[in-house]
């Protein structure tokens, strides 16, 4: 909950991860991340208020929001690059950088900031790129443009990140992989102990999504890679 400039968030496992992520990232000189301020008399993560809009649905974006989205995630990864946090990754990973964990500025509409680090974790860059890429770009939905628009925006969002053209061939794997992953994701939540945010209809919706997303992907596999090219 927002209180004042704050927000209050429970503590979870991955809250000293966060915090300590979170302080580097401002030591960094990093600006599009809110700032772990410790905890609260109740034990909660108290954490800067970042002002603007976070967007409820996916929706097709424009092409200033894609470099926008893909140069913010390129310096995200680029400020944790050799930390001490990185383990034997190269970089950490937000892991679920999709525009509903992204805060967008009120007067330009562009991307700002992440938000929601939960997942943030030591990975390989293209774990967050295929998943942008996916979120931001990609969609079998006849509303979100023709696959070759698709295909046009997940090329902008490569060169905004700066990923060179032969790895074109390994995002797309990279979706596909992440494609599969939240469907994996989705079809054990159940199983896990603790309240569950989201009923078994809501969660078969979302396997059947990611599914959805991931044959769609496949089948036009051959737009996405000579977009990449």
């Amino acid at each position: 909950m927002r209180v004042g400039d704050t927000v209050r968030r429970p503590a979870t496992e991955s809250s000293a991860f966060t915090g300590a992520l979170l302080t580097h990232l401002e030591r960094y000189g990093f600006t599009g991340a809110p700032r772990h301020l410790g905890a609260d008399e109740k034990g909660r993560d108290v954490l800067t208020y970042l002002p603007g809009r976070v967007p409820s649905r996916f929706r097709r974006w424009t092409d200033p929001q894609i470099t926008a989205a893909g140069t913010l995630l390129r310096e995200l990864h680029e400020a944790t690059r050799a930390s001490d946090l990185t383990g034997m990754a190269s970089v950490v990973c937000h892991h679920d950088p999709g525009p509903n964990n992204v805060v967008f500025g009120f007067h330009d509409d562009l991307p700002a900031a992440f938000i929601d680090f939960d997942t943030a974790a030591p990975g390989d860059p293209l774990e967050d790129l295929g998943y942008m890429a996916w979120t931001w770009c990609v969609s079998s939905r006849p509303d979100r443009g023709p696959v070759c628009i698709q295909a046009a925006q997940v090329r902008l969002l490569a060169d905004a990140y700066g990923l060179a053209p032969p790895s074109g061939p390994v995002l797309i794997d990279a979706m596909l992989d992440r494609q599969a992953r939240n469907a994996r994701w989705w079809h054990g939540y159940l199983d896990r102990p603790g309240p569950h945010r989201a009923d078994q209809d809501q969660v078969a919706a979302r396997i059947a999504w990611s599914w959805r997303e991931h044959d769609y992907t496949a089948a036009h596999r051959a737009e996405f890679a000579a977009a990449l090219r």
